[in-house]
């Protein structure tokens, strides 16, 4: 089976519904404009895999490697701003 296939944009246009029918069953859908690939067309399945985060942000400090370290703050003296 052909997981992708190319499209150019006025069959595109006059064979959309089977533009969609393969991007569901087949994969990415790739049209040209010109000779140039411009769009990709692809199932709302597909589209959410790439939208959908890897990891959220807590799972990502979970996974952080843990070190030990102690950081000594210098005490400065407040500094005089005039506003």
């Amino acid at each position: 089976m052909n997981l992708t296939s190319n499209w150019q944009l006025q069959d595109a246009k006059s064979k959309f519904s089977e533009l969609v029918e393969s991007a569901i069953s087949k994969g990415p859908q790739f049209v040209t404009k010109r000779g140039v690939t411009t769009v990709v067309v692809i199932s709302i399945d597909e589209f959410n895999k790439l939208k959908k985060p890897k990891n959220d942000l807590i799972s990502f400090f979970n996974k952080a490697p843990k070190i030990d370290l102690e950081i000594d703050r210098k005490k400065d003296f407040d500094r005089n701003i005039s506003l």
